[in-house]
């Protein structure tokens, strides 16, 4: 899970704004750990002592990418580095961000069982005019994901590789929230 960024439109540490009985960064773990997903782990950049301060990170790991102004692309080779150092092995690496709300368990999980049932090497979400995350990249994308370096995540990957994508719709669930405008306007059609 990425939630390294400065969000700088926001004027607000927006890993730490009020979503429901916790904070978007605490849906969006609690979402991580409602799924099937093996391992949790979330990167950390900017906020990183307020954000552990005021999150419960329970028995998900957290790595600190100390390159995190080098943007989404930097923090996910950063989080693949520290993934792919660990004993378990990965058939695939789902990445999601903290400031979709809505992308729930349920929504993780079905990426999940697709990713497992099908022969894509990608399995990722469909927006209006694009493809992106969250999305689970296989085995065949683990040295593309080590050698993101930029801002734009691992939308060249998804791209570069279209012919091996699966994208599944999230049925509005796609949401994500970049300025406190509209983080105030999603909040409030909650309520």
């Amino acid at each position: 899970m990425m939630a390294a960024g400065t969000s700088s439109r926001m004027k607000a540490i927006k890993q730490l704004l009020p979503w429901g009985n916790t904070t978007l960064i605490g849906n969006a773990l609690k979402n991580a750990q409602d799924s099937n997903a093996i391992t949790i782990l979330t990167v950390l950049g900017a906020y990183m002592e307020e954000i552990i301060q005021e999150t419960q990170f329970g028995s998900t790991e957290t790595v600190y990418n100390p390159d995190w102004k080098m943007g989404l692309g930097n923090s996910i080779a950063c989080g693949t580095k520290h993934l792919l150092k660990q004993k378990e092995h990965y058939d695939g690496i789902l990445i999601m961000l903290t400031d979709q709300p809505f992308i729930d368990g349920q929504y993780l999980n079905a990426l999940i069982d697709h990713f497992t049932n099908s022969h894509h090497s990608i399995v990722a979400t469909k927006y209006t005019s694009r493809v992106g995350v969250p999305a689970i990249f296989g085995k065949a994308h683990f040295e593309a994901l080590l050698a993101l370096d930029s801002d734009f995540g691992a939308r060249d990957i998804i791209k570069t590789h279209i012919a091996d994508v699966l994208t599944l719709s999230p049925n509005g669930k796609e949401v994500d929230i970049d300025t406190l405008e509209e983080y105030e306007r999603v909040k409030k059609s909650e309520q």
